[in-house]
C-alpha cells in the first residue's frame, strides 16, 4: 500500500497507536456471559472492592427500565451521573447545550432532549427515562467478574508501539487487531460526521471484538496520544453478549491511565435522557434485507472548547470537556472512519470474527457494510466532504474496504469488511 505523501513514520505510528489499541482483556472467557474463574476474583465471594466498584458505577435511580436483552437501564440525576465522581468536575457547571452547531442549528430544549422515536435502543421498548435524568446501563457482578481485574474494567490495554523499522512495516499481527478504514491528515479538523451502517456481526472467541467508528485523534501518537472515538460495536467481553452496541470511549495519554469506554469513569458528560450509551441498537441489517444505519457527529465549540457529540439528527447526546485533552484542545490532526476486529488466534490462524456484515465491500449495498456522507468541520466550523482521502487495510483477503464517491445523497461513502478466515485468509 502507497503511503499518503509526508506521512512516512507518523502515519505508521498512527495506525498502529490509534488503531492497535482496543478493548483486550488478558484472560478470555470460556464463553460469553460466564464468570471468568481465572481472574483474580475467580469463583470466590465477591471481594469488598468489587462491591464498592458498584456501588461507584451504580448511582441511585429515579427509575429503572428492564431491556428483553437482559439491560437494565438506570434513569439517573444529572448532576449525579459518574463523571462528578472526579475532583477536576467539583465545581463544574454542566453546558446545557451547544453554543454552536457545525450544520448551523439553534438549539432549545426540545432539540437537546428530543422525543422523537425514529431512533431505537432495545430498551426503548420497554420505557423512557424522564426528563432531568439521564439513562445509564448498570454495571452487573458478571460485568466486573470477566475483567482480568477492577481497574482494567471498562479500559482499553495500553501497549507499548515501537518504532516502525522500514516504511511497511508488519501490522498483520501488531496486537491481534486489523482494520479496514479510510482516513485524513495533515490540516486541523474540528470534527466528524458519519452515517454507519449497523449489523450484528458473528464473534468466534469471547475476548474477541469487532467495531465500526470514528477516530478523532490528535497528538504525537506516542505515549500522549488524544483520541475521541464514536461508534457501534460487538464485545461479549465487555458486555457479556453479543449485541450490536453504541459506544464511546476517550483518552489523553494513549490508553494508559485515562480515559474509558461510556459512563465507565469521569469524563464524558450526558444531558440527553434518550439514549444510553453502551445500549443494543436496534434493529440492525439483514443480508438482502432491510438495512439501518446510525449517524454521529462529533464537533468542537469553538466558544467553550469542548466536544459535543450528536446520535442521529436530534439526540445531543453530551460532551468532552475541553480540560480533559492537551492536543484536542485546539485541534484533531486526522480523522479515520472504519472497522475494526481482534484477532486472538494462535500460531497464524486467522480468526472468523467478522468486520460488519461480515462480507466482501464488492457485493454492494444490502450485503456489504458502509459508512456514507463522511464529513469533517474544518477551520471555518463548516462540515465538508474530506480532501486526499486515503486507504488502509492489513490483510485484504480477510477484511477490505473500498472508497467511493457518489453524486446523490450519499456523498463521501465507502464498503467495507470481510468474513476473516476463509480460503483466502488463513
Amino acid at each position: 500500500m502507497a503511503l499518503p505523501c509526508g506521512s512516512g513514520r507518523r502515519w505508521w505510528r498512527a495506525v498502529k497507536m490509534a488503531l492497535g489499541l482496543c478493548l483486550c482483556f488478558l484472560i478470555p472467557m470460556a464463553a460469553a456471559g460466564i464468570r471468568n474463574t481465572n481472574s483474580i476474583f475467580g469463583d470466590q465471594k465477591l471481594k469488598p472492592e468489587v462491591q464498592q466498584q458498584l456501588k461507584l458505577l451504580n448511582k441511585p435511580a429515579h427509575k429503572s427500565i428492564k431491556s428483553s436483552d437482559g439491560d437494565i437501564i438506570d434513569c439517573i440525576h444529572i448532576n449525579n451521573q459518574p463523571a462528578f465522581d472526579h475532583p477536576l468536575f467539583k465545581n463544574h457547571t454542566i453546558q446545557i447545550r451547544p453554543s454552536f452547531h457545525p450544520e448551523g442549528r439553534l438549539f432549545d430544549e426540545s432539540k437537546v432532549s428530543s422525543k422523537s422515536k425514529s431512533i431505537n435502543q432495545l430498551w426503548h421498548l420497554n420505557g423512557r427515562c424522564p426528563e432531568g435524568t439521564i439513562p445509564v446501563r448498570r454495571t452487573k457482578e458478571d460485568d466486573l467478574l470477566r475483567a482480568s481485574s477492577i481497574k482494567s474494567y471498562g479500559r482499553k490495554k495500553h501497549l507499548s508501539i515501537p518504532k516502525p523499522s522500514s516504511a511497511q512495516p508488519d501490522l498483520i499481527n501488531q496486537g491481534g487487531h486489523q482494520h479496514a478504514i479510510v482516513y485524513v491528515e495533515g490540516d486541523k479538523y474540528y470534527g466528524a460526521k458519519a452515517t454507519i451502517n449497523v449489523w450484528k456481526p458473528q464473534i468466534q472467541e469471547p475476548n474477541e471484538f469487532s467495531l465500526s467508528q470514528i477516530w478523532i485523534l490528535g497528538g504525537s501518537f506516542g505515549e500522549d496520544l488524544n483520541s475521541i472515538e464514536a461508534g457501534w460495536q460487538v464485545s461479549p467481553d465487555l458486555y457479556g453478549d453479543s449485541n450490536s452496541r453504541l459506544f464511546t470511549y476517550w483518552t489523553s495519554d494513549a490508553y494508559q491511565a485515562t480515559g474509558c469506554y461510556n459512563l465507565l469513569c469521569s469524563g464524558f458528560i450526558q444531558i440527553n435522557n434518550q439514549i444510553a450509551m453502551g445500549a443494543s441498537i436496534y434493529p440492525v441489517s439483514g443480508y438482502g434485507d432491510s438495512q439501518y444505519d446510525i449517524s454521529i457527529l462529533v464537533w468542537k465549540d469553538p466558544k467553550e472548547g469542548n466536544w459535543w457529540m450528536q446520535f442521529g439528527n436530534e439526540h445531543v447526546l453530551g460532551y468532552w470537556p475541553a480540560f480533559l485533552f492537551s492536543y484536542l484542545s485546539d485541534s484533531a490532526s486526522m480523522i479515520e472512519w472504519g472497522g475494526e476486529v481482534v484477532n486472538s488466534q494462535p500460531d497464524g490462524q486467522h480468526t472468523s470474527t467478522q468486520m460488519g456484515s461480515g462480507h466482501f465491500p464488492g457485493e454492494g449495498f444490502g450485503r456489504a457494510s458502509y459508512f456514507k456522507n463522511i464529513q469533517i468541520v474544518d477551520g471555518s466550523n463548516n462540515l465538508r466532504p474530506p480532501k486526499d482521502i486515503a486507504t488502509f487495510t492489513e490483510q485484504p483477503n480477510c477484511y477490505d474496504v473500498q472508497n467511493r464517491k457518489s453524486g446523490d445523497n450519499w456523498g463521501n461513502y465507502f464498503y467495507y469488511g470481510g468474513p476473516g478466515k476463509n480460503p483466502n485468509c488463513l
